[in-house]
């Protein structure tokens, strides 16, 4: 049985913030042509269920942390206060169908991961993408105002870093695509994988609104 342990060692409480598609909020009004399709989205519950996220759980969760790879779930536990005020550990295990249920993506097991680089560039460049499509990273900026909107938002709610909300990682750039284009992909997974980059890393840095839903 192989057993990677964790480390965790950050948290934002800017990271992975649910969102507000509210049409009658008034900066909300200039994407109203937007909002629509991200609340018929298949990752609607994931942008925006207010769920609360603890930092004491979030730490505890990730020290604790071992991927056990026969099973493929990530074991933990998290502390909550018990009767006469003793810590009490809860046992935790996730899998990719957890995240899948919990946060209703919609998707299957078989669903690829990355789809066509060749249609999602094509895709981008649809969007009007004026930035260089072979670049490491996709700048949001260089987007017009609504199709930057809805980047913003699948950055803040989807990605694995704490920072750098300027730029779509190649895996947000498929996302998007996929939800656009009616393709599967495997979102679940993609997860699922940041969360086990964490295991291996000095930091936390995955989906921490998706991780207190499932704790």
């Amino acid at each position: 049985m192989k057993i990677l342990l964790a480390k965790a060692s950050d948290f934002h409480n800017k990271h992975n913030i649910c969102c507000v598609l509210d049409e009658t909020y008034p900066n909300i009004k200039p994407f109203k042509d937007v909002v629509p399709f991200l609340k018929d989205s298949r990752i609607y519950w994931e942008l925006t269920d207010r769920h609360k996220c603890y930092g004491s759980h979030v730490r505890f969760f990730w020290n604790a942390a071992h991927y056990v790879e026969d099973e493929k779930a990530i074991h933990s536990a998290v502390r909550i206060k018990g009767e006469n005020n003793k810590d009490v550990d809860i046992p935790v295990k996730i899998t990719v169908g957890d995240i899948r249920r919990v946060l209703d993506l919609k998707d299957k097991d078989e669903d690829p991961i990355i789809g066509s680089e060749r249609l999602c560039k094509g895709f981008w460049l649809r969007m009007g993408y004026t930035g260089h499509i072979n670049d490491r990273a996709y700048t949001k900026s260089k987007f017009c105002r609504p199709y930057k909107f809805l980047v913003h938002y699948v950055i803040h709610a989807l990605g694995h870093r704490k920072g750098a909300y300027d730029e779509a990682s190649d895996y947000i750039m498929n996302i998007i695509s996929s939800l656009f284009l009616n393709r599967p992909c495997n979102i679940s997974q993609v997860i699922f994988n940041h969360m086990l980059d964490n295991i291996k890393g000095e930091k936390y840095m995955s989906n921490i609104h998706g991780l207190c839903r499932c704790l």
